[in-house]
């Protein structure tokens, strides 16, 4: 007895057959083109869906010589990769924009072979495109990749060339809107703990802080690098306060480390917001999990995933979109501030 099964899979001549069209027209609207009458187009879908077809990826492949593969390429650590919900947010944004394509995306963590595997692989033509996010000024074989294949950045580019495509939020807007929110409350004397120099997100928003304090003429009180890591800015908060007489409000340029901070303030014996007042930045999960919660500017995290997924799809199809695409950032108040 023939069950759901072990029934053959259907053919593209059996979908043509049932739709009463040709093969070509079962063909034009299985990839996605508009030249097929609505009448056409809707009698394919009807037959594919009673059939059950399935199109033959392998074979679209070798036909177009696409391999219907997005790389997203993450220069980092699997311990910062899994530990930061940015990554979440963006790989969510990514993904729900390539389920309404007909392509898939493969993650590639390049950490541990300076890239050289990853490189190797995506040059051998097993992706149409790749996403870059997470970048440092150290990390030369991404250049590599963009020789090979399309590359959208998520973020601007540590070696920015008029060529590049990327989706960035406006780091130093960013960073200047909440240093300018500690100067509205009153505070004087305020610190930044950076993310890391290597990065144009970290210095962005360091410019950012560095831009609003020279606005109201104010002088930096103190500025350390914390890695955007939980125990680069426990770090970094320790050192500011072996410096002697603390800030009173301080910018800690992600959330995560924010949360190290926090930890550190709070066994030094001193309050937040009462003795330092408190703004992160990513309006992550973390903001809301700490005590107390975090005022933070809100990066659209997810939206820029789609964006780039868009952004690189539009590539693959042969359009001209814009190079850069630059997202907003929101000032949000909670309890640290």
């Amino acid at each position: 007895m023939t069950t759901d099964a072990t029934r053959a899979a259907a053919t593209i001549e059996e979908v043509a057959a049932a739709a009463g069209v040709s093969r070509s027209t079962v063909s034009r609207v299985v990839n996605g083109s508009t030249a097929v009458s609505p009448s056409a187009l809707e009698a394919v879908r009807r037959a594919i869906e009673e059939l059950n077809y399935v199109p033959n990826r392998a074979a679209r492949s070798l036909a177009s010589r696409q391999t219907y593969a997005i790389a997203l390429v993450v220069p980092e650590d699997t311990t910062r990769f899994f530990g930061d919900p940015f990554f979440a947010s963006i790989v969510s944004g990514i993904n729900a924009r390539l389920n309404r394509s007909d392509y898939v995306l493969n993650l590639f963590i390049a950490s541990d072979d300076r890239g050289d595997k990853t490189t190797s692989y995506l040059r051998s033509g097993a992706v149409d495109g790749a996403i870059i996010v997470s970048h440092h000024t150290s990390d030369t074989f991404i250049d590599r990749i963009a020789a090979a294949v399309p590359v959208v950045y998520g973020g601007r580019p540590v070696r920015e060339r008029e060529r590049d495509y990327y989706v960035d939020v406006d780091n130093v807007r960013g960073g200047r809107d909440a240093t300018t929110y500690l100067i509205a409350r009153g505070h004087r004397r305020i610190g930044t703990i950076a993310g890391p120099l290597t990065m144009p997100a970290g210095v962005d928003r360091l410019e950012g802080y560095r831009v609003a304090l020279a606005a109201a003429g104010l002088a930096e009180d103190v500025v350390e690098e914390g890695g955007f890591t939980a125990d680069g800015g426990a770090d970094a908060m320790r050192r500011i306060l072996a410096r002697g007489p603390h800030p009173d409000a301080l910018f800690i340029a992600s959330d995560l480390m924010a949360r190290g901070a926090l930890s550190v303030i709070a066994a030094a014996g001193l309050r937040v917001p009462e003795d330092i007042a408190i703004v992160g930045f990513d309006d992550s999960p973390v903001a809301t999990s700490v005590t107390p919660q975090l005022t933070t500017m809100r990066q659209p995290s997810f939206d820029q995933g789609e964006h780039m997924a868009s952004l690189l799809l539009d590539l693959l199809a042969g359009k001209h979109p814009r190079h850069v695409t630059i997202l907003e950032t929101e000032l949000i108040e909670r309890a640290s501030a």
